[in-house]
């Protein structure tokens, strides 16, 4: 468990000068207040990012301890050797995905950029994993895994990165920005950073006004969570109790300004602390972590308890999007973290420490994953690309469509036949 610093008392009184203000006595032991974060990590880093400069030119330089081996997987409370193992394919299937995804724009096939969540797919798969199939859940651009597991294929997100006929959006949208808010309880990514932190706890609020408390799950970075939206949708969720799971995926790097430079709180976790709700700090790369907090997450949501922030920590491994190289970063961070790959370790701790899978169980799986992205790949590539004539069809709604409630007729906390508002005397105004 980490302890927020608190401060100590000093007491020691400074000689006045002529000229200095008077100084406020300084708060007994007794006035500080001291909050705990939940720390499930089973290693903490220490270093620190620098920026120097070198004339004209500025590069950054990393401080600390890097050479340390990774830590071990931390024991899951909940998940079964069954599900440890379907959590591995989906990690498996996502970062496979991208490797596609990566030649497919090489080879001129993919409109627009590529976003990678290299070595943040055990974040985003277990994560989603904790969801029931009638929850919510909205994805940022790194979160393909989230997507994975949640119903899509990866033929649907090859085919929307192509701008395909067959892609979720018809080929009018490309990158991950779709949804599915008929079967999959998908809201799409929104790219003004934090705005779907707001949506989220909209859904949550109308499932309770419907009679259910679900759990809703968003993704924000490092850099996004210090929007202004971020912080009024969190503080909306506290306020009325909604099941708002948030990930703060702290991944170091805000495109190419690191978290030393953002702000000063030593967790982003800590953030949970101003609006009354429990943090919780987790390895990012560590699959069987980040289930269990959100699993813990969605539990409480789902008792009507509210929302709970989860700091996942980990590196993003490639840059903002394919067009950046990454030539910030520090290589020895980049050594740091490879040996902290979220998939290789969980597959030496399903191999090796668990023994839930045997060598060739194991390679059976991965050709599995590898047969099924062919089959997907090759069905994007050689859909057909939209017709024009249609291009102008479902960009809006004129009552095309009934939208229909998801659990139960909406009823209202004052919802009562003849019911009137008290009459009450005005606010006084004073002179």
């Amino acid at each position: 468990m980490a302890k927020k610093r608190s401060g100590k008392t000093n007491n020691t009184k400074a000689p006045a000068s002529k000229n200095s203000r008077p100084r406020v006595a300084a708060p007994q032991a007794s006035d500080q207040r001291c909050y705990t974060i939940a720390d499930w990590r089973l290693e903490k880093p220490d270093f620190k990012i620098e920026q120097q400069r070198e004339g004209e030119e500025v590069r950054y330089i990393v401080h600390g301890d890097l050479s340390r081996a990774a830590p071990p997987i931390r024991e899951s409370k909940y998940l079964t050797r069954e599900q440890h193992i379907e959590i591995y394919r989906w990690m498996l299937l996502n970062r496979r995905m991208e490797a596609a995804l990566e030649n497919l724009y090489k080879q001129g096939k993919v409109v627009g950029g590529v976003y990678f969540g290299l070595g943040q797919e055990a974040c985003s798969c277990a994560s989603t994993y904790a969801l029931k199939k009638d929850e919510w859940m909205g994805p940022m651009i790194r979160n393909q895994g989230s997507l994975l597991v949640k119903g899509f294929s990866a033929r649907d997100i090859m085919m929307q990165y192509m701008a395909k006929a067959g892609s979720p959006t018809f080929g009018k949208d490309a990158s991950s920005h779709f949804g599915d808010i008929r079967e999959r309880n998908v809201v799409s990514p929104i790219s003004t950073l934090g705005d779907l932190i707001p949506v989220l706890t909209g859904v949550a609020l109308g499932a309770r006004l419907q009679g259910r408390n679900i759990a809703v799950m968003t993704y924000i970075g490092d850099g996004g969570q210090s929007t202004g939206v971020t912080y009024e949708g969190l503080n909306f969720a506290a306020v009325q109790n909604l099941g708002l799971v948030l990930f703060v995926e702290n991944n170091i790097w805000a495109y190419s300004t690191p978290t030393d430079e953002q702000f000063l709180v030593k967790d982003l976790a800590e953030r949970a602390i101003a609006y009354g709700i429990p943090g919780v700090i987790v390895d990012g790369t560590d699959a069987c972590q980040v289930y269990d907090a959100a699993h813990e997450a969605c539990e409480r949501a789902r008792r009507g308890e509210g929302p709970t922030l989860i700091e996942a920590k980990m590196m993003r491994m490639k840059g903002h999007a394919i067009h950046d190289a990454a030539q910030y970063v520090p290589r020895p961070l980049f050594e740091y973290w490879t040996r902290r790959d979220p998939i290789a370790r969980f597959e030496n701790y399903l191999v090796n420490v668990k023994k839930w899978l045997t060598r060739e169980e194991n390679d059976k799986l991965i050709a599995d994953v590898e047969r099924q992205l062919n089959e997907d790949r090759e069905y994007a590539v050689n859909s057909p690309m939209p017709d024009a004539a249609t291009t102008p069809l479902d960009v809006w709604c004129e009552g095309c469509h009934e939208v229909k409630v998801k659990y139960a007729v909406p009823k209202y906390p004052n919802e009562k036949k003849n019911v009137r508002v008290k009459q009450v005397e005005t606010a006084g105004h004073l002179r």
